[in-house]
């Protein structure tokens, strides 16, 4: 599970410190207590001191990205000029969420000795107006400290804030090229970093990585302790290991958080003993991303998500079973392994769709349990939006894993679940995430400036 960091930001007036210095000595230790509270959530704290020009928080933003903190936390220890703060934060490719309380939790009538240390509100409500008029995504969680659930709800955006964190800083690896006419998950290799912050690395056709001694049968070993081995050569097998270790020792190096492949480029001709199918579901399972078919899009949004929540694969929607109101998910031989009922079979597939030999591939039954199908689908005028389809995946135990098998049933009746998933504009490459909050997945839309539908 990735390990959040907040930068927290505590903002102040200058003016303050110049017509009564004494004050601001009696407030820091508020910081200290916000930054206890977010500890005790498992999550890493980097305080910034308190900030009041712009200069000051310039450098505090600075110390962050350096740190690659998750989000900046501002918290307004007193009121804070919104022009101080709000064309470096709005610069800033860092995730940023407003956190609004105070120390008080009541006045009952007496604001005596309170108003001083209590009065931050009207700094969050002119910097919130400023940072929505440059066009900034921000969250904002407000409540006291002590007496409300505000620390849950923005642990809750910090996840949110991670996955868009994981999105934009995507390294995906290509190789081959997108499948020729799969038009709906297709954009431009630039508009892929101009518009999502995507950077895509094309595997080279002449990448050599010589296997060491015994790593061949180091990973025999351990593929002997996961698998079911069915029968097949075991020249199948071999071959299948050297392509996989050639994938994995280039993403290693590159240091890639994903990677698709388009099975119709893997040919002897380009180098390729086999297709390296493998590699993918063993991927899946190390939470790199994964889609088929050369799409990259769907390959970033499954990184960022296992990288946060494991229990995430690719997908495709393949068949209905209108009977049972449920959906068939399947893919030519790629999953994640980790969300296996049981131990997967490994097999030869009958493999006859590019000109290399047939691959062993990792067939199974995705385990039963809550999951939703999210899907990234572009949209015209460099829009996109997040689809998020909550059902419940089956595993019948009757079942025998002769391909990559998978039983979803919607929360909608099937028809209309179909009918909105395509009018919305869904792709047909996903991701399967089982588990996750959808309110999550909102925020993490809404960070991107992407429309989000629940379907």
């Amino acid at each position: 599970m990735q390990q959040l960091k907040i930068g927290l930001l505590p903002l102040y007036l200058q003016l303050y410190d110049e017509v009564k210095p004494e004050v601001r000595p009696t407030l820091e230790p508020f910081v200290d207590t916000i930054a206890e509270q977010f500890t005790q959530r498992q999550v890493e704290v980097l305080k910034a001191p308190v900030c009041r020009l712009q200069s000051e928080i310039a450098a505090a933003l600075a110390s962050f990205t350096a740190a690659g903190v998750t989000a900046v936390v501002t918290l307004h220890l007193a009121y804070s000029p919104s022009l101080e703060a709000a064309d470096v934060l709005a610069e800033s490719e860092l995730p940023l969420l407003l956190l609004d309380t105070t120390p008080a939790y009541d006045f009952n009538f007496s604001p005596a000795g309170k108003t001083m240390a209590n009065h931050g509100i009207h700094g969050v409500q002119d910097l919130a107006n400023v940072l929505g008029r440059r066009k900034k995504e921000f969250l904002l969680y407000a409540g006291h400290w002590q007496h409300s659930d505000i620390f849950s709800r923005a642990l809750e955006g910090l996840q949110a804030a991670a996955l868009a964190r994981n999105f934009r800083q995507s390294r995906v690896g290509l190789l081959g090229q997108p499948f020729a006419g799969m038009g709906d998950f297709s954009l431009p290799i630039a508009d892929m970093e101009r518009l999502l912050g995507i950077k895509v690395q094309q595997f080279p056709e002449n990448f050599s990585a010589p296997l060491v001694a015994g790593e061949l049968a180091a990973e025999e070993a351990s593929d002997r302790e996961r698998f079911e081995f069915g029968i097949m050569e075991h020249e199948t097998y071999r071959r299948t290991l050297r392509a996989s270790l050639r994938v994995r020792k280039w993403l290693e190096q590159e240091k890639l958080s994903a990677f698709t492949l388009c099975f119709r480029d893997i040919t002897a001709a380009a180098g390729w003993e086999t297709v390296p199918f493998l590699e993918a579901s063993k991927s899946l399972a190390r939470g790199i991303g994964y889609a088929g078919e050369g799409d990259v899009l769907t390959a970033a949004l499954v990184a960022a998500l296992a990288q946060l929540h494991p229990e995430t694969t690719f997908t495709e929607m393949f068949c209905p079973d209108w009977q049972n109101n449920m959906l068939y998910l399947s893919h030519m031989g790629e999953m994640n392994l980790n969300l296996v009922q049981g131990r997967p079979y490994l097999r030869e597939a009958q493999y006859a769709f590019s000109a290399t030999a047939a691959p062993a591939v990792a067939y199974g039954v995705y385990k039963p349990g809550p999951a939703s199908i999210v899907n990234l689908a572009p949209l015209a005028d460099e829009r996109f939006r997040l689809l998020v389809c909550k059902g419940v995946c089956f595993a019948p135990p009757d079942v025998a894993s002769a391909a990559v098998m998978g039983w979803f049933k919607p929360a909608r009746n099937l028809p209309e679940f179909l009918e909105l998933y395509s009018r919305n504009f869904g792709t047909h490459h996903s991701a399967l995430c089982y588990g996750i909050n959808s309110r999550l997945l909102a925020t993490f839309a809404k960070l991107q400036g992407w429309d989000v539908v629940e379907i």
